[in-house]
């Protein structure tokens, strides 16, 4: 019962794209090539970034991370953060366990926020495609104004965030392997 528990929203997806093609073979094997190329990409893009969580979690001493991107980071946790959401690769789903090991390694919230708001909005490939479609003074424009708010965004969703859900979001990210 717990196979079933743990794999239900695949299950559904199986469930949903069998019923498409008895009720609309058409509409129903679009479903199911459609399923199938999503699934393709995730299996292709998720091991990469699980073996280099792995080689990050065994490499990279927590004194290290604490160092860079702690509570007493400041602008250097901020850079190192904006630094590694923008030379990542991958799609945003991608940085969420990243994000988790950078908290199991003790970085401060704000960092993480600033990398993962980094990682979905300053990533490198995505800055060149930019200015080559919209123009430089766009892209510029665009970042003059993304960068203060990530980092505007992070420091006031920290502060929100009081000491004991503070605790537990640490608490949870050790937990995790």
């Amino acid at each position: 019962m717990k196979i079933v528990q743990r794999y239900r929203i695949f299950l559904a997806l199986v469930f949903v794209n069998a019923l498409l093609v008895m009720v609309n073979p058409e509409v129903g094997f679009a479903s199911v090539e459609n399923s199938l190329d999503n699934m393709n990409v995730i299996f292709m893009t998720l091991p990469p970034i699980f073996i280099l969580l792995g080689l990050l979690d065994i490499w990279v001493p927590r004194e290290t991370m604490i160092k860079l991107m702690g509570d007493n980071s400041g602008l250097k946790g901020i850079m190192v953060a904006f630094l590694l959401g923008s030379v990542a690769a991958g799609p945003l789903y991608a940085a969420f366990p990243i994000a988790g090991i950078l908290l199991k390694k003790g970085c401060r919230i704000a960092n993480i926020l600033i990398f993962v708001g980094a990682w979905s909005t300053t990533k490198i490939p995505l800055i060149l495609f930019e200015a080559s479609s919209m123009g430089w003074k766009f892209m510029i424009a665009r970042l003059i104004i993304d960068l203060p708010i990530i980092i505007l965004i992070a420091h006031i969703t920290e502060r929100m965030t009081n000491d004991q859900e503070k605790a537990f979001i640490y608490e949870n990210a050790a937990k995790c392997n």
